[in-house]
């Protein structure tokens, strides 16, 4: 049976065409925008996110591509559990942050950034473009579906399920990146499900 999502109260206002396209383009654009500060920080963050920038420091490929590839085995969960109308709003916004992130490097050149303002306020927007991807019904794949799923099922907060997820991922940068960068993209990853979990709450929302 293909899980959806409860019910929006009767005062609900459901998002016009137009919404969803400009909410696409709004989360999609501070998401990937967090993400280059990111990588131009040689720094990591949670999920599939923080895989596809930790293989982005070892593998010859563009990072929107990696990002692309780490996230196509979600896909099936994403079909099975939330449907097809879930699954290709997040498939677009895959899509589309994979190709703004090779828009930014083009646009900004090389930045050379203090690694605690690109950590945490990379962080700070990708958090932003989640919660606006999340309210026009998407993610960016990976554990948000999940965490999504374990909020619908047992009212678990998605950015506390993201948070455990998370430190696993910037844990396993310790191979790659110096003990003091894992500090500080970690408290970024923080920082990032907080903003998810105190802003992405069930029936707090009206919009559908």
């Amino acid at each position: 049976m293909t899980t959806t999502a409860p019910a929006a109260p009767p005062s609900a206002v459901r998002h016009s065409p137009l919404e969803d396209v400009l909410g696409f383009l709004t989360g999609t654009f501070a998401a990937s925008l967090g993400l280059y500060l990111l990588n131009s920080s040689e720094a990591v963050t949670g999920g599939t996110a923080g895989l596809a920038l930790l293989l982005s420091y070892t593998l010859p490929l563009p990072f929107g591509a990696i990002f692309f590839g780490v996230n196509l085995p979600f896909f099936g969960l994403a079909i099975w559990k939330k449907g097809w109308n879930f699954a290709l709003r997040t498939g677009l916004a895959i899509a589309l942050v994979s190709a703004m992130a090779s828009l930014h490097p083009w646009a900004l050149g090389s930045l050379d950034i203090h690694p605690a303002y690109g950590v945490l306020g990379g962080n700070l927007l990708a958090g932003v473009g989640l919660l606006i991807l999340f309210r026009h019904k998407s993610s960016l794949g990976g554990f948000n579906i999940l965490a999504l799923l374990l909020q619908e099922k047992l009212k678990w907060r998605a950015g506390y399920v993201q948070m455990v997820l998370d430190v696993a991922i910037v844990l396993a940068a310790l191979v790659l990146v110096s003990p003091l960068m894992v500090l500080l993209s970690a408290a970024g990853a923080t920082l990032l499900n907080l903003i998810v979990a105190l802003n992405h709450r069930p029936g707090r929302y009206l919009g559908k």
